[in-house]
């Protein structure tokens, strides 16, 4: 069998499997599974693959036949033009966290960024703290409560070099940090998919592979965000900001949240919803009262 004929069956199987980008996907499979790239692909279709790597590409296209996200099965996924190691004991890295990066340098106060620690919160692969250690060259706080997620972090930032920048932390949120106000600047991306949509409406891919721990923001997705909103004010120093990840649907509600008083913690002297570039509601930038 040629490349070109694996190509034209691959692209059937997954078809049938309902992967949506099927014609794409398959490319993606032939080309990692036999070592080529693109162009190598589509110059060379007449050629006869070594048996060992079609053998690789079988199996492959088997885990994706059964919905297993294609970043599983490479190990890799491409993140701020960066290739990140990804397992199933971390969120896939997206487009949206992106934008939330991108916000992040966009609008950090240079004081914040200059004074005061850093936190990456629900780090996962740890592609927030990599790129702002990258980035801004400060030392940072990554925190998750996976332990296999922040192996993957720490590999991560070895990969990129700024593993000696980044102190990983294990832990519920905040409870691992001492009472008081010692971080400028926070940026998030915490579990906000509500119960309802993990059991129903998610892609296979998401429901079935990614871990329901990086995703479950309970029943009205905001349990986490709650729980960052009740304990933040005793970390944040004046006139620090947060940066967080949100659903399409929360802003209203987040943007509230953080505009008045939550019982103990006194509101935000600043609270907007960043809209994304397709016009949805994608980031809450907060920030506490006082000078930085």
């Amino acid at each position: 069998m040629t490349v070109a004929e694996l190509l034209h069956m691959v692209e059937e199987e997954l078809c049938r499997a309902g992967v949506e980008e099927w014609r794409h996907e398959a490319q993606l499979l032939v080309c990692g599974s036999l070592g080529l790239t693109r162009t190598q692909l589509l110059l060379g279709g007449g050629d006869d693959p070594p048996g060992q790597a079609v053998e690789l590409l079988q199996s492959s296209l088997e885990r994706r036949r059964r919905r297993e996200p294609l970043a599983y099965i490479f190990g890799e996924q491409e993140f701020w033009s960066l290739p990140f190691i990804v397992s199933p004991a971390v969120l896939i890295p997206r487009p949206e966290t992106e934008f939330l990066l991108d916000r992040v340098l966009a609008l950090a106060d240079p004081q914040n960024l200059a004074t005061g620690a850093i936190l990456d919160l629900c780090c996962g692969s740890g592609v927030i703290a990599t790129v702002l250690a990258r980035e801004t060259g400060r030392r940072l706080y990554a925190a998750d409560l996976s332990l296999a997620a922040l192996g993957v972090a720490s590999d991560n930032l070895r990969r990129h070099g700024v593993r000696e920048q980044v102190t990983l932390v294990a832990g519920d949120l905040f409870g691992p940090f001492a009472r008081g106000p010692i971080f400028s600047l926070v940026v998030t991306n915490p579990p906000y998919v509500t119960r309802g949509e993990l059991a129903s409406s998610l892609q296979p891919e998401v429901a079935g592979y990614e871990p329901h721990l990086a995703l479950d923001g309970g029943n009205d997705g905001l349990t986490v965000i709650e729980a960052i909103r009740g304990q933040i004010h005793r970390h944040l120093r004046p006139g620090g900001q947060l940066f967080m990840e949100i659903g399409a649907d929360q802003g209203a509600r987040v943007v509230e949240m953080f505009s008045l008083p939550w019982g103990a913690a006194p509101a935000f002297a600043q609270a907007e919803i960043l809209v994304d570039y397709a016009g949805r509601d994608r980031v809450l930038h907060a920030r506490l009262a006082g000078q930085p």
